[in-house]
């Protein structure tokens, strides 16, 4: 019988160096993260701060983990993350508190996350690894792809981006911004939302076909 797969999410905090703050402004952000993820059903243990400027948490949701990592970069903002996902089983328990947990797919998600800090120049903001290779030259392309648009993006253009993820459709989402339909549209274009949103649906598409 086939072991139960996770998936690790482990972030690191760019040019954490420099921020004022930061680990009362994660514990503050990744408490409203928690609250609204764990509802959603998208991660089953609390968002955790580990050495200073990292955090991780655990999910069994794989197939909504493009939208979680979505959800998390504009709720960050403007703080930038370097993410690496490790997929596989865990040791024991899942029990919070997630760092104090161990297995493969903490250290799949470890060696995705110091891949991506080992190729500083790189576009690539996120790392998938698992124990399928296919699987991971495919994702890491589709968001070596999705991040070079990420870098581009402006301050106002993730407001826009944040505020249409919280809202069912382009009308409320202006509402909520007080602007017109027609500027907040514009504003998502340049925002690449749709790239986004597109890049989302095919690896969950990709992911439900390898891990379903």
């Amino acid at each position: 019988m086939s072991k139960k797969l996770y998936a690790v999410i482990l972030a690191d905090v760019m040019a954490s160096g420099g921020r004022k703050r930061l680990r009362l402004t994660l514990h503050n952000v990744l408490r409203d993260a928690t609250a609204a993820h764990r509802r959603r059903k998208l991660i089953l243990l609390p968002y955790a701060v580990t050495a200073g400027d990292e955090f991780q948490t655990i999910t069994d949701n794989l197939e909504q983990i493009p939208w979680l990592l979505l959800d998390l970069r504009s709720r960050l903002q403007p703080i930038s993350l370097r993410i690496g996902v490790g997929i596989g089983d865990v040791s024991g328990r899942v029990a919070a508190p997630v760092n104090e947990m161990d297995g493969p797919a903490f250290r799949a998600a470890r060696q995705a996350l110091d891949g991506l800090k080992s190729r500083r120049k790189a576009a690539a903001l996120t790392a998938f690894r698992s124990a399928n290779t296919e699987f991971d030259q495919t994702a890491n392309l589709i968001y070596s792809l999705h991040d070079t648009l990420v870098r581009k993006m402006t301050g106002k253009q993730w407001e826009t981006v944040a505020a249409r993820i919280e809202h069912d459709n382009l009308q409320d989402t202006a509402q909520a911004l007080r602007l017109d339909a027609s500027t907040v549209s514009r504003n998502l274009k340049r925002g690449y939302y749709g790239q986004l949103v597109a890049a989302a649906f095919g690896m969950e598409q990709l992911i439900g076909e390898r891990w379903r």
